[in-house]
C-alpha cells in the first residue's frame, strides 16, 4: 500500500486583524501563516462579498506554497469599518493594506494577490498604485474598465448584472451597518422589492425610479462615457502597472472582453476556458458537458497560479480551451495570428454564406420594447444563476422579432478561434434603436447552442453598425450549421431602447414605442478561421 512521507504543518491563524488606511479607517481580516520558520511572502486577497466568499482562496494550499495569506474586507463590508463604495477606494486601500503587510515581523517584504472579479479589480487597481513590494498579480474574470464593459456594453445598460450585483451589494451594505447598530428598517423595505423579484424589478419603468440601491442612479444616469466614469477610470491605470500579471477568463463569462483588454494591455500568460462567471474551473457550463478535460482540475489551474507568484510559472503563453474539439490547446500569443478573418454574408432569405448576395435586399421585423426577446443563456449574471452559458435557442429563434441566418450543413469541421463581430447595415423607423446578434451552433438533432452575443445602441435611424461578439474558440463540427441571430433586444441581461432616442433610464411606459427594423443582406458577420489539418 502506497505510504506518504508527509510532517504535518503547522499554522496560526489570527481573525479580526486590524489593518489601519491612510484616513484612519480600520480595515479588519485574518492572518494565516506558518507557526514555525519564516518570515513569509504573502499572498492578499480582499474582497467586498464577506467571508464565504474567501472560502474560494486556496489557503492551504497556498500555506503549503510556502505563503503567509491574507483574508481582508474592504471598507464597509465584514468586519471592516467605513464606508463601502464600488471600486472607489479599492486602490488606495489595497496600497495601505500591502505597506502594512510588508511592516510586519513575519513578512519578508514581498507580497502577491489574487482573486476572481471585483476581487482581481481591488488587486488591479492595487498594482496601480505601484506599492512597493507587489510582485505578481493572478487576475481571474474581471473588468478592464468600469464603464464598457462592466456597467454598459456597446452602449446598453448591462441591466440584469446591474442590478442583481447592486442589490446584494446593497443588503450586505444594511447588514453592516445593522451590527454597527443603526436602524436600517426603512432601507431594508426599499430594496426588499429589488431583492424579492428582480424578474419584475427589471420591468420597472423609469428605471431611474428603482429604490434601495445607493448608486443605481449614478450608474443609470450616466449612460455615456463621461467625468463621473473617468474618475473611476483613473483608479486602474494599466500604464502604471509593473507587476507580472496572470489572467484567467471563461469563454462565457460576462467579462470576457474585459480581461482579454487586460491581457493586451499588461501581457503575461493567459487562461481561457469554457467557464461561466460562477462556474469557474467547471468541466460543465449551461446546458452542455464538456468533460472532466474541461476543468480547471484538469490542467492544475490553481497549481500554476501558484507557481506563478512563486516566480516559478513555465507554462504556455496562452492556453485555450477549444469547444467542439472539447481539447485544451496551447498557443504562443492571443489573438491566434494564423487566425484568417472570413465574411460569411446575411442573404436575405436567411441563408448565411462565405459568398456575397447577388442583391442588397432587405428583411425586416418589428421590435415591440413591450415585449423584448428574453435573455435565454450567454454571458450572463442574472438573479436566475442557471440562465447562463450555452443555452438553446429555439424557442427564442420562433419569435417573430428574431432574424436566423443559417449555413447549410457543413462538410468538415470549421474552427472560430478569436475575435467575433458583426456588421450590420440596418434601418429604424425610430429615433433611435438596437441592434443585437447572437452566433449559435445548429446540432444536427437541431439544438441551436448559443456561443456568443452582443449589442449595439444607435443613435441614429440608418447606417452600419458593429456588434462585438468578443471572441470564442468553438469547433462547428461536419454535419452542424453555423447560425447569426439578429434582433433588437436580449432582456433583461441588457435595458430595452425606448425608439425615441430619450435616454433609456427615464423612458416611461408610455415613451416605449414600436419600431420597424430592416436588415440589409450587405450585413455580415466576421469569423477568424483558423485553418485545419487534414
Amino acid at each position: 500500500m502506497p505510504k506518504l512521507n508527509r510532517s504535518p504543518l503547522r499554522v496560526t491563524a489570527e481573525y479580526d486583524t486590524p489593518m489601519p488606511m491612510r484616513d484612519g479607517t480600520v480595515l479588519r481580516g485574518s492572518v494565516h501563516r506558518g507557526a514555525e520558520g519564516g518570515p513569509y511572502p504573502t499572498l492578499l486577497a480582499r474582497t467586498p462579498y464577506g467571508e464565504g466568499s474567501f472560502r474560494m482562496i486556496p489557503v492551504a494550499a497556498a500555506l503549503e506554497a510556502g505563503f503567509a495569506v491574507v483574508l481582508q474586507h474592504c471598507r464597509g463590508r465584514g468586519s471592516s469599518d467605513g464606508e463601502f463604495r464600488p471600486w472607489r477606494d479599492e486602490g488606495a486601500d489595497g496600497h495601505d493594506t500591502i505597506v502594512w503587510i510588508t511592516s510586519q515581523p513575519w513578512s519578508n517584504g514581498e507580497v502577491v494577490m489574487t482573486g476572481m472579479s471585483y476581487l482581481a479589480g481591488c488587486a488591479l487597481q492595487a498594482a496601480a498604485t505601484r506599492p512597493p513590494g507587489l510582485k505578481a498579480v493572478v487576475a481571474s474574470m474581471t473588468p478592464h474598465d468600469f464603464h464598457d464593459g462592466l456597467k454598459y456594453h456597446g452602449g446598453a445598460l448591462a441591466l440584469g448584472s446591474a442590478l442583481n450585483w447592486g442589490a446584494m451589494q446593497a443588503a450586505l451594505g444594511l447588514m453592516h451597518a445593522a451590527e454597527a447598530g443603526e436602524d436600517v428598517g426603512a432601507a431594508f423595505g426599499a430594496l426588499l422589492p429589488v431583492l424579492g423579484d428582480q424578474a419584475a424589478a427589471v420591468r420597472t419603468l423609469p428605471l431611474d425610479s428603482i429604490e434601495g440601491i445607493p448608486w443605481w442612479r449614478d450608474w443609470i444616469s450616466h449612460p455615456e462615457r463621461d467625468a463621473y466614469w473617468e474618475e473611476l477610470a483613473e483608479t486602474l491605470r494599466h500604464d502604471r502597472i509593473e507587476a507580472p500579471v496572470m489572467h484567467v477568463a471563461g469563454w462565457f463569462d460576462l467579462f470576457l472582453a474585459g480581461t482579454l483588454e487586460n491581457h493586451r494591455r499588461l501581457g503575461g500568460p493567459l487562461i481561457i476556458g469554457p467557464w461561466s462567471h460562477l462556474t469557474t474551473g467547471a468541466s460543465g457550463t449551461g446546458r452542455l458537458d464538456f468533460g472532466f478535460a474541461a476543468s480547471g482540475q484538469a490542467i492544475q489551474l490553481e497549481q500554476r497560479q501558484l507557481a506563478f507568484l512563486r516566480g516559478r510559472d513555465t507554462g504556455p503563453a496562452v492556453r485555450i480551451f477549444v469547444m467542439g474539439d472539447d481539447v485544451w490547446r496551447d498557443e504562443e500569443a492571443w489573438p491566434l495570428a494564423r487566425a484568417v478573418e472570413t465574411r460569411y454574408h446575411l442573404h436575405a432569405g436567411g441563408l448565411l454564406s462565405p459568398e456575397p448576395p447577388a442583391a442588397d435586399e432587405p428583411a425586416a421585423f418589428t421590435f415591440d420594447p413591450r415585449d423584448p426577446v428574453p435573455t435565454v443563456g450567454g454571458p450572463t449574471l442574472l438573479s436566475d444563476p442557471t440562465n447562463a452559458g450555452p443555452q438553446d435557442q429555439r424557442d427564442v429563434e420562433l419569435r417573430p422579432d428574431v432574424l436566423c441566418y443559417t449555413t447549410e450543413a457543413l462538410d468538415s469541421d470549421v474552427e472560430v478561434t478569436g475575435p467575433v463581430s458583426v456588421t450590420l447595415r440596418a434601418e429604424t423607423s425610430g429615433a433611435a434603436t438596437d441592434w443585437t446578434a447572437k452566433l449559435v451552433n445548429v446540432h444536427p438533432d437541431g439544438r441551436a447552442m448559443s456561443v456568443i452575443d452582443g449589442i449595439v445602441r444607435t443613435s441614429t435611424p440608418s447606417g452600419t453598425y458593429t456588434v462585438d461578439l468578443v471572441a470564442t474558440s468553438q469547433v462547428f463540427k461536419a454535419g452542424h450549421r453555423i447560425r447569426v441571430e439578429i434582433s433588437s433586444s436580449n432582456f433583461p441581461r441588457f435595458d430595452r431602447n425606448p425608439g425615441t432616442g430619450r435616454p433609456a433610464a427615464r423612458a416611461a411606459e408610455a415613451d416605449l414605442v414600436v419600431q420597424h427594423q430592416r436588415v440589409f443582406s450587405s450585413s455580415f458577420v466576421t469569423l477568424p478561421i483558423v485553418p485545419r489539418e487534414r
